[in-house]
């Protein structure tokens, strides 16, 4: 199997560590670094047998999927924020392949769209698709634009000490325009009546969770920007993320453990100080803990119940929602991608334009047909991957699902579910794998072996609460939740990732940059001037900035 990371062994735990961090998703891989850039040493502890969080790769019968990285915005652009963020955190060592100009398909019943590279070029494409549409179609791709420049007025919050971040939170709708504090079909149906248009520019709704009138613009905006240049795919997989952030950790004196599942926070005369593993209640302390691990999960398990009662952490949950929960299939073909007929092309597909009215009537069981399927090929997508599975290509098939349907097995071990269970996995995965053959059915005797992962996969090896993809969802109300802060009421408790800021991994990404900003305190200002002094010829010298920044 493909993994990042070194197994825990007591032996191998320091005694003393500035910061621990629970999970290594990539929002506590990112503050890790960062606070290692600045000399910390930083002990990163991960439950599953590989890092990485979403960003790992998974491996099986000779063929390895991404199982969240299905790509990324932005990156390819060296003067980006993101790419400066991953360059800073690897060490300049993890690369980037962009993705075709034609990067998402949206398929809505009979109607095709593909979403192309460039502002320009996007807008001329849709307007030639709607051309009575043009003032709505400038209109949507200049607030975009407006919207990511006020992104960092949105979210400051998130850097800033708890107390004055929350206050600053509630001053925001007097410092930012109303379009913030809309949902998507809101500010959507506010530029045009086009519900066709509409259905085409929300067709990467599945990037979030929610479709648009359930989902916050503002989260909205943030994603069709973010591709707007298009994507890119990191060379060598997704494993490669945590490969190359490890070593930065490592070279400050901090470890990256895997099989380090932790079952609590010790928290001391209000104060946390450390954490107890589930492995033989091995206890490691630091006077700084992060969860990586998502709000819901970090506050209903992994701090004390009564301590979590008398600090008021419980009854504000009331207030979020868990994001949808989804069916991932990982399929292998015999054949190069080239051979295969493969595209860089990332396929949406939907049953038509009215993306609520189709995931409603998912939800209510009024319909068995999925309100979305997304389907993937990474092996076309790496430029590397011919030389490390030669003769093979991938697809990867995800759709969102109800986890009522799988309520029955909730709790039980992974691999040994039953008849039963197997057999609503193999029809599920015929569905998926025909989809997949509508538009391309040459796949059809190549197929080699296929896995389907279900929200109870998601649960056992990410330890989340119903298999949910996003943590919590990007509502409107989510966004208006003031005690959703990086710095927990418990003094030295921090939080990181996309819960405390937005979903993805670019949103998980600046959920650690923010995280790290915050427990620096009023030396918070030196993770910006590291980002914006980065020396990319420093690059082989993991600690070379560290006493500079």
């Amino acid at each position: 199997m493909k993994r990042t990371g070194t197994r825990f062994r007591p032996r191998l735990a320091q005694a003393n560590y500035d910061a621990i961090i629970i999970g290594s998703g990539i929002g506590g891989l990112t503050a890790a670094a960062l606070l290692a850039r600045l000399g910390k040493r930083v002990c990163v502890l991960e439950q599953h047998y590989t890092a990485g969080g979403y960003t790992h790769a998974y491996e099986n019968q000779g063929y390895e999927w991404d199982v969240g990285v299905h790509y990324i915005g932005e990156v390819h652009k060296p003067w980006s924020v993101l790419r400066r963020v991953f360059d800073v955190i690897s060490d300049n060592q993890l690369q980037w392949e962009p993705m075709d100009d034609h990067f998402d398909r949206i398929i809505l019943g009979d109607l095709t769209f593909d979403y192309v590279a460039g502002r320009e070029q996007l807008a001329a494409a849709l307007k030639q698709q709607f051309p009575a549409e043009a003032t709505a179609i400038d209109s949507y791709i200049q607030l975009l634009a407006d919207v990511s420049a006020k992104v960092p007025k949105f979210f400051a919050a998130q850097a800033m000490p708890r107390r004055l971040g929350m206050l600053y939170s509630k001053l925001r709708r007097r410092l930012l325009p109303d379009y913030f504090f809309k949902t998507t079909r809101e500010v959507l149906e506010g530029l045009t009546g086009n519900q066709q248009l509409i259905g085409v520019l929300t067709g990467q709704w599945g990037d979030y969770g929610l479709p648009p009138a359930q989902s916050a613009f503002v989260m909205h905006a943030m994603v069709a920007k973010h591709y707007l240049a298009g994507g890119s795919y990191p060379v060598g997989g997704a494993a490669q993320m945590a490969a190359t952030i490890i070593p930065v950790i490592e070279a400050a004196g901090g470890n990256v453990f895997t099989y380090a599942g932790v079952r609590e926070i010790l928290i001391e005369n209000g104060r946390a100080v450390g954490v107890r593993l589930h492995k033989d209640d091995v206890e490691l302390r630091a006077p700084q803990i992060v969860s990586s691990a998502g709000l819901i999960p970090t506050y209903t398990r992994l701090i004390p119940r009564q301590i979590a009662e008398a600090r008021g952490l419980l009854a504000p949950l009331q207030k979020v929602e868990l994001s949808a929960a989804s069916l991932c299939l990982y399929a292998g073909f015999k054949g190069t991608a080239a051979e295969l007929g493969l595209p860089k092309t990332n396929y949406w597909v939907y049953p038509g334009a009215d993306h609520d009215s189709n995931n409603i009537r998912f939800q209510t069981g009024a319909t068995e047909q999925m309100p979305m399927i997304y389907i993937s090929f990474p092996s076309a997508k790496d430029p590397s991957w011919d030389s490390r599975y030669p003769g093979k290509a991938t697809v990867e098939i995800v759709a969102p699902t109800l986890p009522s349907l799988f309520a029955q097995w909730k709790g039980s071990t992974w691999g040994k579910r039953g008849a039963e269970y197997d057999a609503l996995k193999a029809k599920l995965t015929a569905e998926l794998l025909e989809t997949l053959y509508r538009f391309h059915p040459q796949l059809r005797d190549a197929l080699d072996f296929c896995e389907l992962g279900t929200p109870l996969s998601t649960e056992w090896f990410q330890w989340n609460e119903q298999g949910e993809i996003y943590g919590i969802d990007h509502t409107v109300e989510r966004f208006d939740q003031h005690w959703i802060h990086s710095q927990t009421p418990i003094k030295g408790l921090y939080l990181t990732g996309a819960d405390t800021l937005t979903a993805g991994v670019g949103g998980a990404l600046m959920g650690g940059v923010m995280t790290a900003t915050c427990m620096l305190g009023w030396q918070g200002y030196k993770v910006g001037k590291l980002l914006k002094n980065w020396n990319p010829q420093s690059a082989g010298n993991p600690a070379g900035n560290s006493a500079t920044a």
